[in-house]
This record gives structure tokens, C-alpha cells and sequence, in this order.
């Protein structure tokens, strides 16, 4: 492995498909030292990615749960830099941007706060990102009630925050997203800020880095896959949830 950041997204990922893995199992599938992925998974569970158990770790999450945003952080990270990469293109100097909470827009944050941009994040991670350092984007920032590692914003402050704008594009992440069910998420609260945000603007982009949320069904309904403009996914999406959503009139790009 090339880095720690590569092997720690890799034992996150085994110990989320497997359910629990053991150190000696670790150590072949990266080939670092015993030493090496005993430390990786101390790191791993002081951030609430794992839980350490005697000679390995298991993971936290429960069926049907979301995962928690330590985990989804060391998930598929070359694929939320492409898809960051290729919506930054999509969008134009001098738009106003409403960017969703989530690992793969908080990538996309660190690209568009050096673009002469109007920005308002819907995360307090992201917002941190835009005001690291001064830059040509210009941030706004909405109310609301933070919850969880990422600090993602909800309620009537935000769905108020979003009723007073209008915005250019909304570059929005999806819990699960098909063509006959539409786009869902996980909770009524992320659904009703997603609304409020769709409501609020021209052209919607979603970005999803785990091409397994195509075809899937979350518990919150959000709206149909006909208001979405693009999708920007990885190559890993399936072929026929893409041509399902190319039928309804999205354009899907897979990077």
C-alpha cells in the first residue's frame, strides 16, 4: 500500500464487507507489518470508523444503516477526487452553488473555493474548507441545527435559508437513487433540506462515488430522477440502472 490513507480506506472497506476481520487477515490483504495494522486500527476506532475487539477489529454499523461519516471518509477516495474534478468543470465562474453535505461534496468543496464562485455549504465541514483560507469563492453560509461528525445542516433554519435563494446549480449527494424510485435518503430531515435545495435551483447535479447507490431505495423519499440534470458517478455503476436514468433525460457521466 502507498500510503496510510490507502490502507486505512482498505480496512475500513474489509471490515465493513466482512463484519469483522482479524489482524493476521489484515496483514495479508495489505502486506503491512503486524505492528503496522495494529496501530492502523487503533487510529481507525479512535475515529469511530471501527470497533477494536481482541486480535482485530468489527465493524459499528447496523443493516440498513447510514454509515457514519469517519467511515464513508476512507471510502473510494480516487473516485470522489475524479467525480470532484469533473463537476468542478461542469460548473462556470460566477454561479451560485448550493453544495450538499457528504465526503464527496466536501472534495468538491476544496476545488471550488479557489474558483471565483458563490458558495453555500450545507455542511460545517465544508464551510470550514471555504473559510481556511481567503480565495476568490465567496461563501454563505445558512442556519440550521448541525448533527453528526460532518455537521451536516438541517431544519427550519435551513429550509429557510434555502427558501430565500436562488441558485445557479446544486451539486447534491444521494443515499440511493434509481429510475423508477427516484432519488431517497436515508432520514426525513436530509430529504426535506434535498427538497428545499431542488426547489431552490436550476440544474441539479448528484454525485455518487459508490456506483452500489443506483438501483438501491433509502427510506426518505426526495423526488423523482426526472428533476435531476446529471449524475456523476464512478465506472463502477451499473449498466442498466444508467441507461434506465439516459431514458429518463439525465446525463450520467462515469469517471
Amino acid at each position: 500500500m502507498s500510503s496510510n490513507t490507502d490502507r486505512h480506506g482498505t480496512i475500513a472497506q474489509a471490515v465493513r464487507e466482512s463484519g469483522r476481520v482479524t489482524v493476521q487477515e489484515l496483514v495479508e490483504l495489505t502486506g503491512a507489518s503486524e505492528m503496522t495494522i495494529r496501530r492502523d486500527l487503533d487510529a481507525l476506532s479512535a475515529q469511530g470508523v471501527l470497533e477494536r475487539v481482541r486480535g482485530g477489529a468489527r465493524t459499528l454499523l447496523l443493516r440498513g444503516e447510514e454509515p457514519p461519516f469517519a467511515l464513508r471518509a476512507h471510502e473510494a477516495v480516487d473516485a470522489k477526487r475524479r467525480i470532484a474534478a469533473e463537476v468542478s468543470a461542469l460548473i462556470a465562474d460566477g454561479e451560485t452553488v448550493l453544495l450538499d453535505s457528504g465526503t464527496t461534496c466536501l472534495e468538491i468543496a476544496h476545488l471550488l473555493r479557489r474558483r471565483p464562485v458563490t458558495v453555500m455549504p450545507l455542511s460545517l465541514q465544508a464551510i470550514h474548507v471555504f473559510g481556511e483560507v481567503p480565495g476568490p469563492a465567496t461563501l454563505m453560509v445558512p442556519g440550521g441545527q448541525p448533527r453528526g461528525a460532518e455537521g451536516a445542516l438541517t431544519g427550519p433554519l435551513t429550509l429557510a435559508s434555502l427558501a430565500a435563494l436562488r441558485f445557479d446549480t446544486a451539486v447534491m449527494g444521494c443515499c440511493g437513487l434509481s429510475a423508477a424510485q427516484g432519488l431517497t435518503a436515508y432520514d426525513l430531515d436530509d430529504a426535506a433540506v434535498k427538497k428545499a435545495g431542488i426547489a431552490a435551483t436550476r440544474r441539479i447535479i448528484i454525485v455518487a462515488a459508490d456506483g452500489s447507490k443506483l438501483g438501491r431505495t433509502a427510506y426518505a423519499y426526495v423526488g423523482p430522477s426526472t428533476l435531476l440534470h446529471t449524475l456523476v458517478t464512478d465506472t463502477a455503476a451499473p449498466a442498466d440502472e444508467v441507461a434506465a436514468l439516459e431514458d429518463t433525460g439525465t446525463v450520467v457521466k462515469a469517471v
